[in-house]
């Protein structure tokens, strides 16, 4: 509330730079330096995270790297570290400005052009070993929207172009895009990366080559988890099938990147796993099994009346009708603590099971 100390700065752009560091202070701490500017915060918001960008970066090498919506410019910072000649695109051009002015501090270079996506390929005659982009995932009415034909830009609409200029073709899509719908509509997909930070998945990134591949790849990543990629050829979970049993000793539960990519069956046979019910992707062994990415508890069977009243638990429903919240208050349950009760189906029928 009080008035600003800087004659040519106001109040409000110095409230806008505290709520930025706060936001760069979680997702991009490389920015937490002096003379870092922050755009608008929808435009930190749209953003790729430093982790995820470190990521990508080590996917993708080369001479010459385009960013075609390079927005606040975290994507294009990390994933052109690899190459020589650097190009990027930016309609807004406000944002741009920032852009080249925290490159300028962090002693980055790169060639800016402030133009729409669009007008950018049909001015552009240089081809490019790697092209990124980042489509727009919000309608003109600032809704969210995800297939592709909602994008800014229509990915659909200019594939072929992009194909045109380069070698591979780099595409960050929302977590709640369809595989299946990917593969009908997109050409030459080389490979699919589910990218999920502590278990939340964050992107699905989309890699096209300019020859059509023979097989497309699925990677599994939960960073900061310690656990391992779980890689797969798209379309071989279909021949694959699960045994079942009723919970033994260990309980598996696979990291959200697995679940999104669908790979149920393929995951219980790469790690000799019994699922508890076709549509209860929880898995179960007699013996511990090493590696597995996801969470591993040894659980035990309870009956609903061994549960007390206040006790305190982490709470998983799984293909089971309550939700965790409706289950804590059936219960009279606290929430938290090291404990965990999972609350599913077996295919004798619904179970608890209470960690050991």
């Amino acid at each position: 509330m009080k008035k600003s100390p800087f004659d040519e700065v106001s109040m409000q752009e110095i409230v806008h730079q505290i709520k930025g560091r706060q936001v760069a202070l979680k997702k991009f701490p490389f920015l937490l330096r002096d003379e870092i500017i922050f755009p608008p915060q929808l435009n930190m918001e749209q953003s790729s995270s430093e982790k995820t960008a470190i990521y990508k970066s080590t996917l993708i090498s080369g001479k010459k790297f385009i960013d075609l919506t390079s927005g606040f410019g975290i994507d294009a910072y990390y994933l052109s570290q690899n190459f020589d000649d650097i190009v990027l695109v930016e309609q807004n051009t406000e944002l741009l400005k920032i852009v080249e002015h925290n490159w300028s501090v962090l002693n980055k270079k790169a060639k800016f052009i402030n133009l729409r996506l669009e007008n950018f390929l049909e001015q552009n005659k240089e081809v490019f070993d790697v092209t990124y982009l980042d489509p727009a995932r919000r309608d003109s009415s600032k809704n969210k929207v995800f297939l592709l034909e909602d994008l800014s830009p229509n990915i659909l609409e200019i594939q072929d172009h992009l194909l045109s200029i380069s070698n591979k073709v780099v595409v960050k899509l929302s977590p709640l895009i369809d595989l299946k719908y990917l593969l009908s509509v997109l050409k030459n997909i080389s490979r699919i990366d589910i990218i999920a930070l502590k278990n939340e998945v964050k992107e699905v990134v989309v890699f096209l080559t300019h020859d059509e591949p023979e097989k497309v790849m699925c990677h599994c990543i939960n960073l900061d988890s310690g656990e391992s990629d779980f890689v797969f050829q798209l379309g071989n979970e279909e021949f694959v099938h699960s045994e079942y049993s009723e919970p033994e000793r260990f309980i598996y539960l696979p990291n959200n990147s697995i679940l999104k990519a669908g790979a149920f069956n393929l995951i219980s046979e790469k790690f000799s796993l019994k699922k508890l019910h076709p549509n209860t992707h929880i898995y179960t062994s007699t013996e511990k099994i090493e590696g597995f990415p996801g969470r591993v508890m040894e659980m035990e069977v309870i009956g609903n009346k061994q549960i007390k009243k206040k006790e305190q638990f982490n709470i998983i429903s799984k293909n089971y009708p309550l939700k965790p919240d409706e289950i804590k208050k059936k219960y009279n349950l606290k929430d938290g603590g090291e404990r965990y009760l999972i609350f599913t189906q077996s295919k004798k029928g619904k179970i608890i099971l209470k960690s050991v």
